[in-house]
């Protein structure tokens, strides 16, 4: 799935495909978890570890995949934001 999209613009249906493409294996509890609790993109980039618990996810193993990625994704939308931020200032 490309990021050509924000993040926190995504879909409980894109989130479930990032988690398709980043965890297949674990797809079963997320899937549920995800649905049940309509984890849209703004929520996916606000989750912490003991929300994890809360959705299922009990391997701490699997807790630090699933944060470090996270992350990136974090990282990734506040470059989004910081480029937003810059064209707009450029092109006034």
């Amino acid at each position: 799935m490309g990021l050509s999209k924000r993040v926190s613009l995504w879909s409980v249906e894109e989130v479930l495909e990032w988690l398709e493409d980043q965890f297949p294996a674990h797809m079963g509890t997320l899937h549920k978890a995800i649905i049940k609790h309509a984890i849209s993109g703004r929520a996916l980039l606000r989750l912490k570890d003991h929300h994890l618990e809360l959705l299922g996810v009990e391997a701490e193993e699997l807790q630090q995949e699933i944060l470090q990625d996270l992350l990136l994704l974090r990282v990734q939308e506040e470059i989004g934001e910081l480029n937003d931020i810059c064209s707009e200032f450029f092109s006034s």
